[in-house]
This record gives C-alpha cells, structure tokens and sequence, in this order.
C-alpha cells in the first residue's frame, strides 16, 4: 500500500497501522462462547506478516525491493479483504477499511495503483471464500465498529503527520535548492565570462561535441598597444592594472556592440575574430570588424584624455591589423585542457599587419579591402615584406567610412574598366598640386571630346 520510493522504516509504520487495525477489529468479533479458530490464527498471520516484510525490505535492495514492494501492495489489499470476510463484513469497517485502500492506492501511485490494489482487495474476499463463508452482517455489532474505527483513525492520523513532516523537509529542501540554484547562476554568469560565446552557447545547449575543428572563411583582427612593455617598466602594478582593465573594459564593450568573439586576450593584445558563429556573409564580417576597430580607434582618443587627466604622460596608442581567410576553428588541446581558437596562416597575417602597422593605424590586407571598399575608404599602402611569407603582402590604411568624410574627404579612389584613380590629398605638395590639377583638366576635356564606341 506504498510507494515504491519509501523507505523500508516508513514502509513497516504504516503497514503496521493496517495490520494492527485489522487485527484488533477481528479480535473484537471472536465469540469466545463459540470460538473460530481461523480468527485467531489470521491475527497471528497478520502480525507475522508486518515482520517478516519489514525483514525481507531491509535485507533486499534494487529491483529486487521494487518488485517486494509490489507484491506487498497486493499482499496489504488482500490481506484486508480477507479480514472483512472474517467479520462478515460488518458495514462500518467495511467502509472504513475500503476508504483506506482508496485513500493509500492515489496517494501513492495514482489510478494504476488503485487499480491494482482495489484488485487485491476483491481477490483477497474471493479467495477467503475458500476457508470461512461470511454471514454478510450489514449493520454490525458496536466493539467491531469501534476496533476498527480507532485502527483507521490511528492510521489517517499518523499519515497526516507524516505527510506534514515530508511536506515541511520539502518546503526547506525547496528553500535550499532555490539558493543552491541562484548560486549555481551566479557561478554559470561568472564563468561565461571566460568563455568565448560559441563555447558557452554550445555548452549551455548541450552541443558541446558540435565544436570540432572546420575550416570557416573568417575576419581576424589583432590589436595592442604600441610601446605597452615600457609603460609597465615606469607605472606601478596596481596602477598599470587598473589602466590595462579600463582598456580592455572599454575594448570588449566594442566588441560584442559589433557582434565579434573575443578569441583571446594577451596582456594588452586582443584577438577578435568575425564570421564563427551568427555569421551573415563574410562581407558583412568584414564591415563588422572594421566598424569596431574605427570605433576602438575613436574611444582610444577619450581614453587618452582619461589617463592624461590621471598623470599618465606617454599617449598611448593602439595598432590594428585586419585579415580575411579560411582558417581551422575549433577546440585544441588535451583531454584535461581544450582551447577554442582558429589557426592557419590568414590568422598568422592578421597578426603581422598589427605588428607592422604604425600607432593609430589600421592595416588590412587585400582581401579585406575587397570586401568593404565600398563602404570603408582604405589608402593604399603598397606592399610590405611580414616575417612568417616569403612574398610581399598588399596592405591598405583604413581611413573611415565613407559616410563619414563628406566635405573632409582627403582620399579619393576609382576603379572601372579603362579608369583608375588614386588621389590622397594629404600626401601631394605645394608645388606638385598645380601639376595634377593641369593633369586632370587635360583628361577631363579629352574625355569629354572622345565618342566612344
């Protein structure tokens, strides 16, 4: 009449409880006048029976307790059908002793279980048909009644304050685990922070086996700051700490506005790169990168005002290096530590053009050009020789969105079919100026007077 979920203690409580009252409810009938012999023998039965199943309870465990258990749920039904037929079903303990096979079989295991027991209970009476035909009393004499009623009595009694006990370790065992579970979102929170998202999201949804290696056509940006292993030389500890956390603050509030993974950080270098995760295009990764790295430039000059208010007199100056390629991402490592990280020889370029470009600068290499110079307007920068590739490398300055230079525009390029121009204002002199307006006035009427076919 119990769960399977309880424990073999519970278990003999209550099944003491039953046996009991239908215990006492059949030594109230005997007739010691006209003795049955079968009452008395069924009571020594019924206490035996709450032993040796308290016995057998403790002593198996497993399936083999959960099967117990069942066949000792059968065995309470019946054990109480039987007894109501020894009483010849007195009405009152008939009702009681009914109501509580009802009442145990939902409590613990739903309609099945009553189902079940209710089962038990008919073939306990129809088996007790074998040894004792009932006389079917249907009102019942007084001390039958009261046996019975105080057994069950006693036993809804126990059971309500067990159930109120159980309810109230739940109530604290829920209490507990509600601030185990703000802990756990606390740590979760704590610890995202020094995941790359992709890994976190994968981890968090179970995909953790989804972050294998594959090559991807990635954006890569590096960034540091030029001349920071001096600057640490002169400051401080707590000082060059607090400065180096503004800056990366500040640099990772940018990162993530324009959608980038932060890859790694190396003491004030930052590694970003576009197009692993939520990628629209690799010309879309493209505009992302360089839109952060021109706002990265632009917050470094706020900062700069920051720190020279703070006495820090060397202006510091970030460097910038841009790549686009198809590089290996992915986790590496050993089975103890794995690193999410994209490798390859495009992410090894992004590094050198950070290297070689000067404070304040950002390089990219041809490929990015390609992708963003319609929307970002680049200088070229001729070719420059990288540690790490035998063959010259074609870089680009990035200057600034082209939205953005309206009247201030000093750098204008144009590439169609028969007709290129670059003109970088800034780098033509005095005495060369009257040169390239005479120049493109002579093209200009040329091209004007020329019928084209």
């Amino acid at each position: 009449m119990t769960s399977s979920e309880s424990t073999p203690l519970f278990q003999y409580y209550f099944r003491a409880l039953i046996c009991f009252a239908a215990a006492g409810t059949l030594a109230a009938d005997i007739d010691w006048d006209h003795l049955r012999l079968i009452q008395p023998l069924f009571i020594i039965v019924l206490l035996g029976y709450t032993y040796a199943a308290y016995y057998l309870s403790k002593r198996l465990g497993g399936d083999q307790l959960i099967l117990l258990t069942k066949i000792l749920a059968w065995t309470d039904a019946g054990l109480i059908g039987v007894s109501l037929s020894l009483i010849d079903f007195s009405l009152l303990p008939c009702i009681l002793f009914l109501t509580m096979i009802q009442f145990n079989a939902l409590l613990n295991g739903g309609l099945r279980k009553w189902g079940e027991d209710n089962a038990a209970f008919l073939v306990g009476i129809l088996l007790s048909f074998l040894i004792y035909e009932p006389k079917w009393m249907l009102s019942g004499r007084l001390e039958i009644s009261a046996a019975s009623l105080i057994g069950v009595i006693t036993y809804f009694c126990a059971y309500a304050l067990f159930t109120h006990a159980r309810m109230s370790k739940l109530n604290l065992e829920a209490k507990r685990l509600d601030q185990e579970q703000q802990l756990h979102k606390m740590r979760t929170y704590k610890l995202s922070r020094y995941l790359p998202p992709p890994v976190w999201k994968a981890i968090n949804e179970g995909r953790d086996k989804s972050l294998q290696t594959e090559r991807k056509r990635l954006t890569v940006f590096f960034s540091d700051i030029k001349d920071f292993s001096e600057l640490a030389e002169e400051m401080e500890a707590e000082a060059l700490t607090d400065l180096l956390n503004t800056y990366l603050t500040e640099m990772t509030k940018i990162v993530h506005q324009y959608g980038g993974t932060i890859d790694k950080f190396m003491g004030d270098g930052i590694m970003v790169i576009f197009g692993d995760s939520s990628s629209k295009g690799v010309k879309h990764d493209a505009l992302r990168c360089l839109s952060m790295a021109l706002a990265m430039r632009k917050r470094m000059k706020t900062l700069q005002q920051h720190w020279h208010h703070q006495g820090i007199k060397r202006l510091l100056q970030i460097r910038m290096g841009i790549n686009t390629g198809y590089c290996t991402v992915g986790t590496f490592g050993t089975a103890n530590h794995l690193d999410y990280t994209a490798l390859g020889a495009h992410v090894n370029l992004a590094s050198r053009l950070e290297s070689a470009a000067e404070p304040g600068e950002i390089l990219v290499s041809h490929e990015t050009w390609g992708l963003v110079k319609d929307t970002i307007m680049c200088r070229d920068k001729g070719n420059i020789l990288v540690k790490g590739f035998s063959h010259p490398i074609k870089v680009y300055q990035v200057v600034d969105l082209r939205k953005n230079l309206g009247a201030n525009q000093s750098y204008f390029e144009q590439n169609l079919d028969g007709f290129t121009m670059y003109l970088d204002m800034d780098k033509i002199r005095n005495y060369d100026k009257e040169k390239v307006l005479q120049s493109l006035a002579e093209i200009s009427e040329k091209l004007r007077d020329k019928v084209i076919q």
